[in-house]
C-alpha cells in the first residue's frame, strides 16, 4: 500500500465530493451496495453532504445484498430510497420470455436489465442535475477509459465516478480502515455484485466483474446504466482541487 499516493486519491474524492454538493444540491449517489459504493456512502454520510443515496431494488437481489440496507441504517441512522421495477413490465416479461430467459440471448437480459435496472434509474434520476457511481477503471475492460466527471446524455445530466482512480486495494484499506458495513458476499469470493441469477463467486486470477452475466462476452457485460448508444460524452476532471470553487 503506498499511503501518500492512498492520500492523495481520498483527499482528491472527498474534495469532488465536496464540490458535487455545492454545485449540484441534488445529487444522488447511484448504490449497488457493494464495496465502493459503501466507500462513498460513508464518505457521504460521515461528512453529512446533502447528496441522496438510492438503490434499484431489482427483485432479484440477494438476501445479503439487501442486509446492507439494514447496516447502513443502524451504523449511520440513514434510509436508502429504493426504486423498483413496474410490476406489469415484469410479469409481461416472464410471461413472454420465462423466469430466466436472459441466459437465453444477451437481447433478453439487456431487456431484463432495461425493465429492473434501466427504467427505474431513470424515475430516480428525474429532476436531477447529478448522479455519482462507485464505477472504478480497474474493474473491467468496459471501464478502462472512464472518468471522475462525465456527461451523461442520456439522462442530460452530469455524471460523477469519485472512484474512477482508485484500486482495489485502497477500496479495502478505506473499508477496513473506518470499520464500514460491507456486502457478506465479498468474503465468499463475489467482488462484483448484480442480481442473484446473474452473478456467481470468482475463481482465482479472474476478472473482478468475471462473475457478471458470467456466460456473455466480456464487451456485452454492461446492463445499460453506464452506456449510452456505446459511449459517454466524457469530461476531463482534474484530480485534485485547483480553485477554491472546487471546495
Amino acid at each position: 500500500m503506498d499511503n501518500a499516493n492512498y492520500d492523495a486519491l481520498l483527499s482528491a474524492t472527498q474534495a469532488t465530493l465536496q464540490r458535487v454538493a455545492v454545485e449540484f444540491p441534488s445529487a444522488v449517489l447511484a448504490s449497488s451496495l457493494a464495496a465502493e459504493d459503501m466507500v462513498l456512502t460513508d464518505l457521504i454520510l460521515r461528512a453529512k453532504l446533502p447528496i441522496g443515496i438510492f438503490t434499484l431494488e431489482t427483485g432479484r437481489l440477494h438476501a445479503e445484498t439487501l442486509a446492507v440496507l439494514a447496516s447502513i441504517r443502524e451504523t449511520y441512522g440513514y434510509e436508502v430510497e429504493l426504486f423498483r421495477p413496474q410490476a406489469e413490465a415484469v410479469e409481461q416479461y416472464v410471461q413472454q420470455n420465462g423466469l430466466n430467459a436472459f441466459y437465453d440471448s444477451v437481447d433478453l437480459r439487456k431487456e431484463c436489465c432495461r425493465i429492473r435496472k434501466v427504467e427505474p434509474l431513470q424515475r430516480a434520476l428525474s429532476g436531477k442535475k447529478a448522479w455519482l457511481t462507485g464505477q472504478r477503471r480497474s474493474q473491467s475492460s468496459t471501464r478502462a477509459t472512464l472518468d471522475v466527471q462525465e456527461y451523461d446524455a442520456a439522462h442530460g445530466l452530469a455524471k460523477f465516478n469519485p472512484l474512477a482512480d482508485w484500486s482495489e486495494e485502497d477500496v479495502w484499506h478505506y473499508i477496513r480502515s473506518n470499520k464500514v458495513p460491507y456486502n457478506a458476499l465479498h468474503d465468499k469470493g463475489y467482488p462484483s455484485i448484480g442480481c442473484e441469477p446473474c452473478t456467481r463467486a470468482i475463481q482465482p486470477g479472474e476478472d473482478v466483474r468475471a462473475g457478471r452475466w458470467w456466460w456473455e462476452n466480456p464487451e456485452s457485460k454492461e446492463c445499460g446504466l453506464h452506456v449510452v448508444d456505446g459511449k459517454l460524452v466524457r469530461i476531463k476532471q482534474a484530480t485534485t482541487p485547483t480553485t477554491s470553487s472546487n471546495l
